[in-house]
């Protein structure tokens, strides 16, 4: 018999290919519908639950990052399931380097901290949790990822934008490779300690790697212009995801990449997607000649 996974926040990015990844490998994918369902009765019967709930636009995480907390705990207590969390990088504030699962936390940010205890509540609550610590989201099937909100958000007049220093390596995170790492982790839980941070390595290049990139595959000029901080200065008091998109504005000026030595430990077979179609996945269709259309897909459901 097939075991079951509880995926929360089924329709947003990580909800989205954790379903469909899960659903390959054979698992009968539950969709947790919080309008609906009690977490804590969605759970009965899984084997793991991935936690994709994320407010959008950062919205009062001091609030409701502890709530959905003491949820999946409670529901993973009544259940006995596993949980894997995505993990992010906000953890590690403003040192530039190689983070790993032995990098001290030093959060400089509200949402830095936040994160945080957020981890520390899983580590004391005995419920067993897997944060897969990943950098920034790549999504090709979507339009709202951090690639084509940020760096494409000029491309079709040439343009590439940096949010910060475009020589500084940043972590990426190619959202349909993180989803495969999470079920094969998931198929070796019980191999695993009862709490594990596991950095997941993805992809690491800088504005200027992707730059050179997209002028090879395009065959012209691509330039590089600079992110209009001062608009979300100007707006912060009246927007909140401006204000708190600049707070964060900080990651982009710290070169920094993910570990992949535990995760290698872990699952030393895993072929991630190339980098170039990684850069390249969210560039609009018009200038992926040969990107395949994708129709809708089909997932378990229990």
């Amino acid at each position: 018999m097939p075991n079951t996974v509880l995926i929360l926040g089924a329709s947003g990015k990580i909800g989205q290919n954790a379903a469909r990844a899960f659903a390959n490998a054979g698992w009968n994918v539950r969709n947790y519908d919080r309008k609906s369902n009690d977490m804590t009765t969605a759970a009965r019967g899984v084997k793991v639950i991935i936690n994709g709930l994320n407010p959008p636009n950062y919205h009062n995480w001091t609030k409701t990052i502890p709530e959905i907390t003491k949820q999946v705990i409670a529901a993973a207590k009544a259940s006995g399931a596993t949980v894997i969390i995505p993990g992010n990088i906000y953890n590690f504030g403003n040192t530039p380097g190689v983070w790993s699962e032995t990098t001290p936390h030093r959060p400089n940010t509200i949402k830095g901290r936040v994160r945080v205890d957020m981890e520390k509540s899983y580590l004391a609550s005995g419920v067993q949790t897997i944060i897969l610590r990943a950098g920034n989201f790549i999504d090709p099937d979507r339009n709202d990822d951090m690639m084509n909100l940020l760096y494409f958000r000029a491309i079709k007049k040439g343009k590439l934008t940096a949010a910060g220093d475009p020589d500084a390596l940043q972590a990426m995170c190619y959202l349909p490779d993180w989803a495969k790492a999470a079920v094969q982790i998931a198929e070796k839980r019980t191999e695993l300690a009862s709490f594990e941070d596991i950095p997941f390595p993805g992809h690491s290049f800088s504005v200027q790697e992707l730059q050179d990139t997209l002028q090879d595959h395009l065959g012209r000029s691509i330039k590089i212009t600079g992110f209009p901080w001062w608009i979300f200065t100007m707006l912060a008091p009246f927007w909140e995801l401006a204000r708190e998109m600049k707070e964060m504005r900080y990651l982009w000026n710290t070169p920094h990449q993910l570990s992949g030595e535990k995760f290698n430990r872990i699952l030393p077979g895993f072929v991630p997607t190339d980098m170039r179609r990684v850069m390249l996945a969210s560039l609009p269709d018009d200038m992926q000649p040969n990107k395949t259309a994708l129709g809708p897909r089909q997932i378990n459901a229990s």
